[in-house]
C-alpha cells in the first residue's frame, strides 16, 4: 500500500511539471492529454485488456489449449442445464426491474406529502442498507423448511404461515421454477427502495403551477398520474429502469448464497462464476462472461442516449 501511494504521487507529480511547462492553447491541449493519459492507460490495463482477454479465451476448451471455435457458445444456447440458466436470467431481467420501478413508483406516490412521508420512505428503503448477502440470508431463514413431524416447528415464516392456513410446509427453494420467483422477490425487495428515492426526488421537482393547473382542469387522479407525473419523470423511469436491468443482469450474490445455483436457480453471472472455478471450464465460463456482456450493452447504450436527449 505504501508502495502504491508513492508510485501515485510520483505519478501525479511528474504529470503536474510537465504540465507546468505548457502555456497557450497547444499547451492546454497538451495538459488534458496529460492527465487523460494514466486514465486512458488504467482503463486499458484493467478493463480493454481483460475483456478481449476473455473474448479470446471464449474459442478454446475448458484447459485453454486447444482451439474450438464457437462450440462454448453452441453449448450456452443448446445445452438443456446451461437453456435454464438463459429462462432463469430472462425470468429475472423481465420481472424485477418492472415490478421494483411499479412498487417505487406507487409507494413514492402514495406517501408523497403524508404526515408520515420520512419515516414511511426509511421502511421501504432500509433492505439497501444492508448487502445482498445479508438480505439473503435473512429470507433465506425466511423460506425456511422444516418436516411436518410431531413437535418440528417451523422456523421460517413463510412455512409457519402456511401451516397456520391449515397447508402443509413445502420446500420452498427446491421446487422449480418456484424457487427463482422467490430469488427474485428478494431482489424487487431490495431495489424496491432504491426506485422509490429516486422516482420521489423526480415527483417533488414537477412544477407546483403545472399540477395546480390540471386539478383546475379537473383531472382526475388517473388522469393526473398519466398525463402529467408520468410524463415528468419519465427520464427518472428510464434511469430507475435500466440501472435496475443492468444490476439483475449481474446478479450473482442471492443465487449463490441462497441455493449455490442448484434445483435450477442459476443465472449468467453464477453459471459464469459456477463454470470458471468450480468446474475449471475456463472456455465456457469465458463464454458466459462474454454473452452477459452482450446483453448488458443494449442497455447501457439505451440509457446513454435516453440521457442526453433529456438534457437536450
Amino acid at each position: 500500500m505504501f508502495a502504491a501511494i508513492l508510485l501515485f504521487v510520483a505519478v501525479v507529480g511528474v504529470i503536474l511539471f510537465i504540465a507546468g511547462r505548457f502555456t497557450g492553447r497547444r499547451g492546454d491541449r497538451t495538459v488534458a492529454y496529460l492527465y487523460l493519459a494514466p486514465v486512458v492507460l488504467m482503463l486499458s490495463v484493467g478493463l480493454l485488456y481483460p475483456g478481449l482477454r476473455t473474448i479470446y479465451e471464449s474459442f478454446f476448451n475448458a484447459a485453454g489449449d486447444a482451439f474450438i471455435g464457437i462450440d462454448n457458445y453452441k453449448t450456452i444456447f443448446t445445452d438443456a442445464e446451461q437453456l435454464i440458466v438463459l429462462r432463469n436470467t430472462a425470468f429475472w431481467v423481465l420481472l424485477t426491474p418492472f415490478v421494483a420501478t411499479g412498487v417505487g413508483l406507487l409507494y413514492a406516490i402514495l406517501v408523497d406529502k403524508a404526515r408520515i412521508e420520512s419515516f414511511a420512505k426509511a421502511l421501504i428503503f432500509l433492505p439497501m442498507s444492508i448487502s445482498f448477502v445479508a438480505a439473503s440470508v435473512i429470507w433465506k431463514f425466511m423460506y425456511e423448511y422444516r418436516p411436518d413431524q410431531g413437535n418440528v416447528k417451523q422456523i421460517g415464516l413463510v412455512n409457519q404461515i402456511i401451516v397456520w392456513l391449515g397447508g402443509e410446509p413445502v420446500q420452498l427453494l427446491i421446487d422449480s421454477p418456484l424457487n427463482t420467483f422467490l430469488l427474485i422477490f428478494v431482489m424487487i425487495w431490495i431495489q424496491a427502495g432504491f426506485a422509490m428515492t429516486l422516482l420521489s426526488a423526480a415527483i417533488k421537482a414537477i412544477p407546483d403551477d403545472i399540477i395546480e393547473a390540471a386539478r383546475l382542469d379537473g383531472v382526475t387522479p388517473w388522469g393526473m398520474f398519466r398525463f402529467v407525473t408520468l410524463p415528468a419523470i419519465r427520464p427518472a423511469v428510464i434511469v430507475v429502469l435500466t440501472t435496475i436491468a443492468i444490476g439483475t443482469l449481474k446478479v450473482f450474490d442471492i443465487v449463490q448464497t441462497m441455493t449455490g445455483g442448484r434445483f435450477d436457480t442459476s443465472v449468467i453471472a453464477n453459471e459464469f462464476y459456477s463454470q470458471s472455478f468450480r468446474s475449471a471450464n475456463q472456455g465456457l465460463g469465458a463464454a458466459l462472461a462474454v454473452v452477459l456482456f452482450v446483453l448488458v450493452i443494449p442497455i447501457v447504450v439505451y440509457n446513454i442516449r435516453q440521457l442526453r436527449r433529456s438534457e437536450a
